[in-house]
C-alpha cells in the first residue's frame, strides 16, 4: 500500500507540473508591430547599392514595448521602397525584451512586415521566475506565441507565473 500510496501521490505531482508547462505563454514579448522602428548605435553604414544599413557598437531598437539590443544589426529594406525596413538581422549578444519576459540569444532576425523574431544560437527565455533554453525560439510578436526548438531545457517554479 506505501508503494502505491507514493506512486499516486508521483502522479499528481507529474500531472501538475504537465498542466503548468502547458500554461507557460509568449504573451509578455508583444509588438505593435504598426509603431515605429527606433534604432540608436554608435556607427552607420549605408550600401546604396544592396539598399542596406547597418549599425554597430550598443545597438538598440526600440518598437512600442519592446526592444532589441546588439553589437550589430544590418537592416534590409523593402525591394522599391527604401523608405520601409522588411528585416533586421542582429548579431552579437542579442537581447529582446519586454515587460514582462527577456530572451538571450546569439543572433536574431526580424522580419518586420510579418512580426516574427526568430532567435538562435543557446537561446534563454526568462518568464518571473521561469527560465526555459533551447537552439531557437520563433515568436510572432502580434499574437504573442512562440516556439521554443533545438533541445528544450525548461525550469518551471511551483506557483510561478
Amino acid at each position: 500500500m506505501r508503494i502505491q500510496s507514493c506512486l499516486s501521490v508521483l502522479a499528481l505531482v507529474l500531472s501538475g507540473l504537465a498542466a503548468q508547462a502547458q500554461q507557460v505563454a509568449f504573451g509578455g514579448i508583444r509588438a505593435d508591430i504598426s509603431a515605429p522602428v527606433e534604432i540608436t548605435s554608435d556607427t552607420l553604414s549605408v550600401n546604396q547599392a544592396d539598399g542596406s544599413a547597418t549599425f554597430s557598437g550598443n545597438v538598440v531598437i526600440g518598437q512600442g514595448d519592446m526592444r532589441l539590443q546588439a553589437q550589430n544589426v544590418r537592416v534590409e529594406y523593402a525591394q522599391g521602397d527604401r523608405t520601409r525596413i522588411q528585416k533586421l538581422h542582429a548579431s552579437g549578444g542579442v537581447t529582446l525584451a519586454s515587460a514582462a519576459e527577456a530572451a538571450e540569444a546569439q543572433e536574431a532576425v526580424y522580419e518586420v512586415t510579418s512580426g516574427t523574431i526568430v532567435l538562435s544560437g543557446n537561446v534563454l527565455l526568462t518568464q518571473g521566475a521561469n527560465v526555459m533554453s533551447g537552439q531557437k525560439l520563433t515568436v510572432d510578436l502580434s499574437s504573442g506565441t512562440g516556439q521554443m526548438d533545438g533541445r528544450v531545457r525548461t525550469i518551471l517554479q511551483p506557483g510561478g507565473n
